[in-house]
């Protein structure tokens, strides 16, 4: 099955290729995908990998390790949230027995051929297991140099923690304070901004419902169309109320909307928010 879709430009023929520098990459340092011609089946695609961790993997044929590594790699990948790029160094039947992405779409990419040994050369990796592990935003994490299982144990370990501090959206809710004087004007503000390989997308449901009692005089219960704002990668939401009967009191927002992945893909956000808050002379 073909993982590469035709509208989308696959990073490997835009990217700057990986210097050679007979070292690893340094933590923290921003990486270029390497420009490799040959592929199991299609090339790696940036789109697909926004948003994920990607581990680029290097291993070559009759290395032991290579074989468990590979096991444990495609139990890595199949959690989510996991893009892998595997150099295989040696030829297509080598890269199809160590392959971890397994033509699983939008999973990742396998090289194979002379320059994968050369890049691995260059890159002091030996004859792997070796990776490369980079963050949401294009940066190196982590650089796994060796097969031994404490080795593994390390790139696994900060490849979930990665994978859990991946934040897709931010939600702020602003409200009135604890104490709020009969007849004074409060407002209730939600604030949704989206990471930024995401978008918000037009055309999906975009609602804000609030559940509000009838001692409230707002200018609105519910909001759609026009009345939030989206600007770039932030969407605001915001309703005025007051009241001139005390009392402690209770409101519940709800909110919906849609965006896309960089692939194109579409998702739903949905949840709510709660303010609580008394109205005193």
């Amino acid at each position: 099955m073909k993982r590469f879709l035709a509208c989308f430009l696959p990073l490997a023929a835009v990217a700057v290729a990986l210097p050679a520098h007979a070292n690893p990459p340094k933590v923290g340092d921003p990486l270029a995908w390497p420009t490799l011609k040959t592929w199991l089946e299609d090339p790696p695609v940036a789109n697909d990998a926004a948003g994920k961790v990607v581990v680029h993997w290097f291993c070559s044929p009759r290395v032991p390790l290579c074989r468990d590594d590979l096991a444990r790699l495609v139990t890595l990948r199949e959690a989510g949230k996991i893009y892998v790029i595997a150099y295989i160094n040696g030829g297509k039947r080598d890269a199809t027995k160590l392959d971890p992405v397994r033509s699983e779409i939008a999973a990742g990419a396998v090289s194979f051929g002379p320059a994968v040994g050369k890049l691995m050369k260059a890159l002091a990796f030996g004859k792997g297991p070796a990776a490369i592990i980079t963050d949401t935003d294009g940066k190196v994490a982590h650089v796994q140099l060796s097969g031994d299982p404490d080795a593994l144990d390390q790139r696994d370990a900060k490849v979930n923690e990665l994978v859990a501090a991946i934040k897709e959206l931010t939600i702020v809710a602003d409200g009135p304070p604890e104490v709020v004087k009969s007849g004074e004007r409060f407002e209730f503000k939600i604030s949704i901004t989206l990471a930024h390989w995401l978008s918000f997308n037009a055309k999906a449901p975009t609602e804000v419902a609030l559940a509000l009692p009838t001692e409230l005089a707002c200018n609105a219960s519910k909001l759609t169309g026009d009345q939030i704002k989206i600007d770039g990668k932030t969407l605001t939401a915001s309703v005025t109320c007051e009241s001139k009967q005390r009392g402690s009191y209770e409101v519940r927002a709800e909110y919906r909307f849609g965006y896309l992945n960089a692939n194109g893909s579409q998702a739903l956000g949905s949840d709510g928010v709660r303010w609580k808050f008394q109205v005193k002379d």
